[in-house]
């Protein structure tokens, strides 16, 4: 394994045990990244789903139910 970025415009190369950790270190950061953005996701897809209409139907009803002046 070798990872190569470019530092002030010279390569530098990572090889052996630190290019691993490296590779491990990002991939795990994708999955912990992932894995929160799809929490939000799904939060805000569920308060969508369920919430929003709730609070319509309330809104309609108390509507129908207003002291009239």
């Amino acid at each position: 394994m070798m990872i190569v970025y470019y530092k002030n415009g010279v390569p530098q190369v990572v090889t052996g045990w630190k290019a691993w950790l490296m590779l491990i270190a990002g991939a795990i950061a994708f999955v912990v990244i992932g894995g929160l953005m799809l929490g939000i996701a799904l939060t805000v897809w569920t308060v969508a789903l369920f919430a929003l209409p709730i609070a319509v139907i309330i809104g309609f009803l108390m509507t129908l139910f207003a002291a009239r002046k």
